[in-house]
């Protein structure tokens, strides 16, 4: 189970590059994220090598950020591989929220990063079937 950054910012030119140069300036290093935007604020999601640093530099420069607990599941960079992830939770009915990937800088194998109601109940169900969750 991981911390994920979700931080609220407005969606106009160079709040991403304000928020990544922070993050850069801080020595923290984004390991995975994803971006949803509307007209006027977007959320930006993040899984980073110190969550807790990057959510006291961000609070810091006046950003409303959350922590949020997500699952990074490993799966094979093959066809299919989300799917049978997919199929299990859907078998187990579990609904995913959302879903974003990054990759194990040790393996070199991809990541999903999961977000669902009930991390902890849902990383169990998912090493009980043999899955490599971090």
């Amino acid at each position: 189970m991981l911390n994920q950054i979700s931080i609220y910012a407005e969606n106009k030119k160079g709040c991403f590059q304000d928020i990544t140069g922070i993050l850069c300036e801080n020595g923290i290093n984004i390991l995975g994220s994803v971006t949803n935007d509307s007209a006027e604020y977007g959320i930006i999601r993040m899984v980073v090598s110190d969550p807790e640093k990057c959510l006291k530099v961000l609070t810091d420069a006046g950003y409303l950020c959350k922590s949020t607990k997500v699952l990074a599941v490993e799966c094979k960079d093959e066809v299919g591989a989300l799917d049978k992830i997919l199929k299990t939770l859907f078998e187990c009915n579990i609904n995913v929220n959302y879903t974003y990937l990054s990759f194990n800088r040790e393996s070199g194998c991809p990541i999903m990063v999961i977000h669902t109601d009930d991390t902890a109940q849902v990383e169990n169900m998912l090493i009980n079937r043999r899955y490599e969750c971090l």
